[in-house]
């Protein structure tokens, strides 16, 4: 059966996360978005675990779904946890996925840990452990959990972070590398920058949202075709079969918030030339720029830009659909004009993947208006221009120029019959 998986989010028990990012709001919205096996995420949080337990009962093998519920939605127990810690004489800070194929797991993984450091505190626990030990302790709960280095290029918080992480997967897990089946691209990344580093080869890309409200679920995610239990899911990623593992879902990595370098404080956004122009230093403060994950990529690549492994897993690159609204008539995604679009073409034509990738441009314009059917056609086609996203501030994106875009009087009255 073919579906999309989003595995790494987060619930309301993590920092700077939205109230909102319960277990029903988040079986809504991946109903909205096209999203069938959605991650938990914090289970290493006795409060949402908690959560989890109560409001969730067992499905296929592996996978949960909402007790006293026909919702197709089903879910699989993962949790982001932060490393920090010192090696090789360096302060090294990274982030690991975790997935388990039963609260059992679980539970073994969160009683190591609690020795360790306080999983109260956040959904995302800060802990002062090696990533490789960490690897050992859930491979120890059950030899079937996947252990995942989450948005690998981000520079301050991964494993290949230009702040504070490695150059190898092996610098980092040492002799435990052969347990690493995958990594996650992350926002600011794509398949086809991380194909410049033979030493991915083996590597299955997984891509997810990392969300932090229920809007941004599948903002990246992944798509296969296999039976819907967690084992079927661990053996496509980790075999790499392409007809298993169709294809990620990205965003265009210049959207990503450390995709340039820069210095967010002086307004500077660099590209990699620009910043060894200046030696990686801001010329405006003189303080070190933070180099972002094309430099970083650039810095470890073995491979020229372009170049495509054999057997490589596909991906399509997409902006959400609220966004695509936004930009085709001209307003923020705040806006209640986005909104009653946005509703008008779930409500029509289906899920939002189904509208992102396969509905047709006729079918659209009669739920929307012609320039919103014009704006996705151009993002499935690649035909966007971003301005590159770079320490910690978003990239702007750009479907039609101003004189495109219709005058706001002719849009409100094509609203008024559309709506």
């Amino acid at each position: 059966m073919k579906f999309v998986g989003d595995f790494h989010i987060h619930s309301k028990y993590s920092r700077a996360v939205s109230p909102s990012m319960d277990l029903q709001n988040l079986d809504n919205w991946a109903q909205i978005k096209g999203i069938k096996v959605l991650g938990t995420g914090d289970f290493t949080h006795p409060k949402w675990l908690n959560a989890i337990q109560e409001e969730l009962r067992p499905a296929e093998p592996g996978l949960f779904s909402f007790k006293n519920s026909n919702s197709p939605t089903r879910f699989i127990l993962t949790s982001e946890i932060s490393c920090i810690y010192k090696k090789t004489g360096k302060v090294r800070k990274v982030h690991i996925i975790v997935f388990a194929p039963s609260i059992s797991a679980v539970e073994k993984i969160n009683i190591a840990l609690n020795k360790i450091g306080n999983l109260h505190s956040d959904g995302r626990p800060i802990l002062g452990l090696d990533a490789k030990e960490l690897l050992k302790i859930v491979l120890d709960a059950n030899e079937d959990c996947l252990v995942v280095p989450a948005h690998a290029w981000t520079p301050w918080f991964s494993v290949f972070g230009s702040k504070s992480g490695f150059n190898s997967l092996e610098e980092c897990f040492n002799e435990y590398t052969k347990y690493i089946f995958a990594i996650e691209t992350g926002l600011s990344s794509d398949p086809l920058m991380n194909w410049r580093l033979s030493q991915l080869d083996k590597i299955a890309l997984i891509s997810n949202s990392d969300a932090h409200s229920p809007q941004k679920i599948g903002r990246e995610a992944n798509v296969f075709d296999t039976e819907i239990n967690y084992q079927k899911i661990m053996e496509a990623i980790k075999t790499k079969d392409k007809n298993k593992f169709l294809h990620t879902i990205e965003f265009f990595p210049e959207e990503g918030k450390y995709h340039n370098d820069g210095h967010r404080l002086c307004n500077l956004n660099f590209s990699p030339e620009q910043s060894k122009k200046n030696n990686n230093i801001c010329p405006k403060c003189k303080k070190p720029l933070v180099i972002g994950v094309l430099n970083r990529v650039e810095e470890l690549a073995d491979r020229p830009t372009g170049f495509i492994p054999k057997n490589a897993i596909p991906f399509k690159s997409l902006i959400p659909l609220n966004e695509i609204i936004a930009e085709s008539i001209g307003v923020s995604t705040a806006s209640k004009e986005v909104g009653k679009h946005y509703n008008n073409l779930i409500k029509n034509l289906g899920s939002e993947f189904k509208i992102l990738l396969e509905s047709e441009k006729k079918e659209i314009e009669k739920c929307s208006l012609p320039e919103i059917a014009e704006g996705i056609m151009r993002v499935r086609d690649g035909k966007v221009l971003i301005e590159p996203g770079y320490d910690g501030v978003f990239g702007k994106i750009k479907i039609f120029t101003e004189e495109e875009r219709p005058n706001k009087k002719n849009r409100l009255s094509s609203q008024k019959t559309l709506l």
